[in-house]
């Protein structure tokens, strides 16, 4: 019921063997596509071969000659929003109850709360990200089907947020949305400060003065209708 929590613990994620990546022609983020100098008449396809192995690690080969090791997590995950009806439910557009998130910190191991907004929930992932780099800059990570996604689902109705919550790697993270970068950083370091209070039962002032010293504020991606900062703190 809304004001739940859903806990999902990511238990393993492993991409199918192959992938790719898109960049120009209709695909990221238009300004900063023109910025760069591409080719707005063009899209460009890489085609990856993925080697994963039963943890979902491994590396990926791409048609460009390069390979890396690969990160899979999926870059949606979330619950439905309360007003699922008008133009911002957008399957495209990442929100407080989740959706197309596209935080790479999301891998096996983590955990995301996600603060229930309708009756039932209406979990959802998918999305399948062999890897990405911050940004997702060309508005595309290696995009690849999932071949398993393990999840366990836990309502919390003991925990009562606004705004999703991850635990990854013992490190805190606090995601955040908005229409520009200096919006979405704002409230993506507000919500930690006030995480770091609620945890260690600091004051906000405390919260911040430890923040500004051990936290890290990353682009989560520059490509989706809003676009995302996290904030990390590891500990």
């Amino acid at each position: 019921m809304p004001g739940d929590t859903i806990e999902v613990r990511i238990h393993r994620v492993i991409p199918a063997p192959w992938g790719w990546t898109y960049a120009g022609k209709g695909m990221g983020n238009a300004a900063l596509n023109a910025a760069a100098g591409l080719n707005p008449d063009e899209l460009t396809l890489i085609n990856w071969e993925i080697n994963a192995d039963s943890t979902g690690r491994g590396t990926a080969h791409s048609s460009l000659g390069t390979s890396l090791p690969i990160r899979p997590f999926p870059g949606t995950i979330g619950l439905a929003p309360a007003r699922a009806a008008d133009e911002t439910a957008c399957a495209w557009t990442p929100r407080d109850c989740g959706g197309n998130m596209d935080c790479r910190e999301l891998i096996a191991g983590s955990v995301l709360y996600l603060p229930v907004m309708v009756p039932g929930a209406f979990l959802s992932a998918g999305d399948g990200h062999a890897a990405q780099g911050d940004g997702e800059i060309s508005g595309t990570a290696i995009e690849t089907p999932l071949s398993a996604l393990d999840l366990q689902v836990i309502l919390r109705k003991d925990l009562r947020i606004s705004s999703p919550r991850i635990y990854s790697g013992n490190a805190w993270i606090t995601p955040a949305f908005a229409p520009t970068l200096d919006q979405a950083a704002y409230l993506a370091a507000t919500r930690m400060i006030a995480l770091i209070s609620e945890l260690e039962e600091w004051s906000l002032d405390e919260a911040a003065a430890l923040a500004s010293s051990s936290v890290q504020l990353r682009i989560t991606q520059l490509v989706n209708p809003l676009v995302g900062v996290h904030a990390i703190w590891r500990h």
